[in-house]
């Protein structure tokens, strides 16, 4: 059984509804030989967060990649050699990082999902659009380590 058995982003659709299932990954400690090892290189959804002094889980980014996988585009925003971003590279360097992932190879799915976090978590600007195949769509999360963001 491989992760892409055990993590990623499943949709059922019933009429102009989408009902998707998102199952992450155990959060990780984000640092490149963690990331390397285990990682998958495949397109996905991935959260990125920062830990504050409070040990909170604090988000600091949430996208979707094609090119490269999951574990390239995690290397790259997780690590402050590589993140060009001034603002990311300081938090990067002064906090703990944590990161997770649902593996996806549809496109059109992951543009939904995405749309739906950044339209939940950010509602003012999601900076994102659905696919536009649905009039609604509704989402699921679950995670092994109980991190659940959307009620």
């Amino acid at each position: 059984m491989s992760v892409l058995d055990d993590y990623g982003i499943r949709c059922t659709e019933k009429g102009k509804e989408a009902h998707y299932s998102i199952k992450w990954s155990p959060l990780a400690k984000a640092d490149r030989w963690t990331i390397n090892a285990s990682v998958p290189a495949v397109a996905g959804i991935y959260e990125i967060y920062w830990m504050d002094s409070h040990e909170h889980l604090r988000m600091l980014s949430v996208g979707r990649t094609h090119y490269g996988g999951l574990r390239s585009e995690l290397r790259r925003l997780t690590d402050p050699e590589l993140n060009e971003d001034p603002e990311a590279k300081k938090t990067l360097e002064e906090e703990e990082i944590w990161f997770r992932y649902a593996p996806c190879n549809s496109a059109a799915m992951m543009a939904d999902v995405l749309w739906f976090f950044r339209k939940t978590y950010f509602p003012e600007k999601p900076g994102v659009e659905h696919s536009g195949r649905f009039e609604k769509l509704f989402m699921n999360e679950s995670a092994p380590d109980k991190l659940i963001w959307v009620p």
